[in-house]
């Protein structure tokens, strides 16, 4: 192969995975929103599942074990 064809490859070679990394990177930008919402969404059903079980929690008396 000539030296002209090697850097004609590399150069190609240099421009393809540009291209693929920056692809990649906004994949991943895409990926993190989607992943924000999700926390955002998880949090709310948390606070919600959590006020919903102290309403329904009926309140514990306090009282010895059996044994005593």
């Amino acid at each position: 192969m000539m030296p002209a064809d090697r850097l004609t490859t590399l150069e190609i070679r240099a421009a393809e995975q540009e291209k693929t990394i920056e692809e990649l990177s906004g994949q991943i930008a895409e990926q993190w929103k989607v992943i924000e919402r999700m926390q955002r969404k998880l949090d709310a059903l948390t606070d919600r599942f959590l006020a919903l079980e102290e309403q329904a929690a009926p309140d514990v008396p306090v009282t010895k074990p059996p044994h005593w």
